[in-house]
């Protein structure tokens, strides 16, 4: 259920090979593209404008920045990647996938350090292998190209809301999942958890923090007797009744939640835990691992420390990794994985200067 941003004037694609290529225009990818453009990299950003809290009236815990509209952040965000000379495109990728390596000098080639193995330790960057610095072929849905050396992957997640009717039509107004994003707006309010498992039990006990009015919906998921005393003793009403639909009121919110006994139990928030799935779509030639999130939550990309993959040259960070991350951990993570990406074109830069002198070429 993506919703998409205004639109905004895009740059012209550049020609040769760029520093890095930063797949994501949400908060991770612009804090990295805003580091390497400020470390005077050549970067360019691909947005597909349909950040994950695009729904949202506001970005809170946020320092300096609470309530923000997420739209206005962004278009702050792209602002300040392009002061420092960063390319921000609009546009899909349709595929991203290793290109061949630059050549190194013929006669240090031999010579170069072979790339250690990153198994066990998918924060190791490998060392270029013997062959060049790596290279990825970047291709959009339009057909348009571009060549970098490295690629961060910020693409962020999709929530995936369970099938009730008329829940859907809420997101991130009505329907919300994270207490920390969203819970002062709701505080006070009656607010009704519709349980999806296991997550759902944490869940409401975040939310009765917000209010003395909170209807547990247990939707066929178990909740054993502890957990209901547990719920007793903090005032949580539970309903083991299937629930049919999400009411709409006449103003346009959430007037309740149906049963199938017909009864409307009164409700003008509803918290769900959504699936959470990383974007994956036209970066399967990279070969990144996947993980499962725990209790069937969803998927993430496997990344180590500063988002440093098994995959040479590829860094993820935001929530495509870490899905729980709010706007500032995933701005603060696109950034340490930008600062990583430099310094390690730094040294990467310095060897191939370094073969190049001793073998007489100009480094590639």
């Amino acid at each position: 259920m993506p919703v998409t941003t205004a639109a905004y004037a895009t740059d012209t694609l550049p020609g040769g090979t760029v520093d890095t290529v930063v797949i994501g225009g949400g908060a991770a990818g612009l804090n990295g593209a805003l580091m390497l453009a400020r470390s005077r990299r050549s970067v360019v950003v691909i947005d597909s404008g349909t950040p994950r809290n695009a729904p949202a009236e506001g970005v809170h815990g946020l320092l300096g920045l609470d309530g923000t509209p997420p739209a206005e952040l962004y278009e702050r965000g792209r602002e300040e990647v392009r002061r420092y000379g960063g390319v921000i495109v609009s546009g899909e990728v349709a595929c991203a996938e290793p290109a061949a390596p630059s050549a190194l000098p013929a006669s240090s080639a031999s010579s170069a350090p072979s790339a250690p193995s990153a198994e066990g330790d998918p924060s190791a960057e490998a060392t270029p292998p013997a062959g060049g610095d790596p290279r990825f072929t970047v291709t959009l849905a339009d057909g348009r190209t571009l060549t970098a050396r490295r690629l961060l992957v910020a693409t962020g997640l999709r929530d995936v809301l369970p099938d009730v009717p008329g829940l859907a039509e809420h997101w991130g107004h009505g329907v919300v999942h994270c207490p920390y994003c969203h819970g002062w707006e709701v505080r006070d309010e009656p607010i009704g958890v519709l349980a999806v498992g296991p997550a759902s039990v944490h869940h409401a006990l975040l939310f009765r923090q917000l209010t003395d009015d909170l209807v547990y919906f247990t939707r066929g998921t178990e909740l054993d007797e502890d957990t209901r005393t547990r719920f007793a003793a903090r005032d949580i009403r539970v309903v083991d009744t299937p629930v049919e639909e999400v009411v709409r009121a006449d103003g346009g919110g959430i007037a309740g939640v149906r049963l199938a006994d017909g009864q409307v139990v009164a409700r003008s928030v509803l918290a769900v835990a959504t699936l959470m799935r990383a974007r994956t779509e036209g970066l399967e030639g990279l070969g990144l691992p996947i993980e499962d999130l725990p209790d069937g939550m969803g998927r993430r990309f496997a990344a180590g420390m500063a988002g440093a993959t098994e995959v040479p040259g590829v860094w993820v960070a935001g929530n495509a990794t870490d899905p729980t991350a709010q706007v500032g951990a995933a701005a603060a993570a696109g950034a340490l994985a930008g600062a990583h990406i430099n310094a390690l074109l730094a040294i990467a830069d310095t060897d191939a200067a370094l073969a190049a002198a001793k073998s007489g070429a100009t480094a590639v």
